[in-house]
């Protein structure tokens, strides 16, 4: 049963093509050989080797939707999805290479000019250009709209003032989407807010602390900071003072992909669960036996499938650019405090083995929880559905 949820039949995947699953075999043999034996080590070290974003990319693993005119392979979203998928699989510390390939690159994709695509994303494809989105800052999270960051016009620059928190790929980053505000007497404020690119070693920017997280730990996480530092007006991502709406047109994309590795870490707590139940005894027989761990998995496995027959139908209509923004914050809450149950239940059914950093689950059951808090809150995704409701 686990088996059947976990692998996702192709019958179940009606978006999947042959070559959907041929790609999904490849990158699960890399990451199986270039990942998965490293994996704890980097979680120790509290970082993922550049070395591997690079053989990520030379395999053609990152950003496969890109262009092939800016080195990607043109390939459609659920290669996305495949590799976000793939990543979680092997844990939730390596997932700033899909937030790189998948919610950050986009932006360049669809906003920036011919230059700055001609110039970055060939190495977002390679591996060679590790990208961040710098926009939470110590007194905005969720409100975006209150970030107090600011770029000021000086002739044919803009500078940039500011400090930025919680910033994914925030040490290893080339290149930062950083959001600003243009002109702070707009109103209201939103309209004010512009993106700009700021490379590694622009003077004036540099990063704080590496931020020491309770889960994720092999995912960077860092402050940046920005002293008058100085771009280009060529820096500017899309319109000027139309930041905002940028960022908004790929939120539903980023809250999908979220409750898509939200559901695989679940997915994955439980098969682990069953096969430790079914080979771990007490009482002379295997806790599998016992009625209440029965029902337990069972409820699990029902939520998850729920989960899965959901957000693959989303998948296909994101896929067709229909607007399903309602719909993604129902999966975006409903998956991620699914999956937090899901954690919470599968440590208990381990027992103290649970609570043992050597067992995947104690590593699952710490990631889990920013799942709920990070691509906008799950209090805010329920703001955004009652809006929608007419509430």
């Amino acid at each position: 049963m686990t088996g059947a949820i976990l692998e996702s039949h192709k019958a179940k995947r009606s978006f999947f093509t042959e070559e959907h699953y041929m790609f999904r075999d490849s990158i699960r043999k890399f990451l199986e050989k270039e990942a998965v034996p490293y994996y704890d080590q980097w979680e120790k070290d509290k970082i993922v080797p550049r070395e591997f974003w690079n053989k990520m990319g030379q395999q053609g693993f990152i950003c496969p939707w890109v262009d092939e005119e800016y080195g990607g392979l043109g390939l459609d979203f659920a290669f996305a999805i495949i590799l976000h998928e793939e990543l979680q699989r092997v844990g939730a510390g390596i997932s700033g290479i899909g937030t790189h390939s998948n919610i950050i690159v986009p932006y360049i994709a669809s906003f920036g000019t011919e230059e700055q695509k001609q110039k970055y994303l060939p190495g977002c494809v390679n591996g060679d250009i590790v990208t961040a989105v710098a926009m939470t800052e110590p007194g905005a999270g969720s409100d975006l709209a209150n970030i107090q960051t600011t770029a000021v016009r000086d002739g044919n620059d803009f500078i940039i003032n500011g400090q930025k928190t919680f910033i994914t790929n925030g040490i290893h980053s080339d290149l930062i989407v950083v959001a600003c505000k243009t002109d702070p007497t707009a109103q209201p404020s939103h309209r004010g807010i512009s993106l700009f690119l700021v490379e590694r070693g622009t003077p004036g920017f540099s990063r704080g602390r590496r931020l020491d997280k309770i889960g994720m730990h092999s995912q960077d996480t860092a402050e940046l900071i920005f002293e008058d530092v100085r771009v280009p007006a060529a820096n500017l991502i899309g319109e000027e003072g139309k930041g905002f709406y940028h960022l908004m047109t790929k939120l539903q994309q980023e809250r999908l992909l979220c409750a898509v590795n939200a559901l695989v870490a679940a997915e994955d707590m439980l098969q682990l669960t069953t096969k430790y139940v079914k080979e771990r005894e007490a009482f002379g027989r295997p806790i599998s036996k016992f009625q209440n761990t029965q029902f337990k998995i069972v409820e699990m496995a029902t939520e998850i499938q729920i989960g899965r027959v959901f957000l693959d139908n989303l998948i296909k209509k994101h896929m067709n650019e229909e607007d399903i923004v309602t719909e993604v914050s129902m999966a975006k809450w409903w998956v991620t405090d699914m999956a937090k149950k899901v954690a919470a239940e599968c440590m208990q059914l381990h027992g103290g083995y649970g609570y043992m950093e050597e067992y995947k689950i104690a590593k699952r059951y710490r990631d889990i929880p920013i799942t709920s808090i990070f691509a906008g809150s799950n209090e805010i995704m329920k703001v955004i559905i009652s809006k929608d409701l007419g509430l």
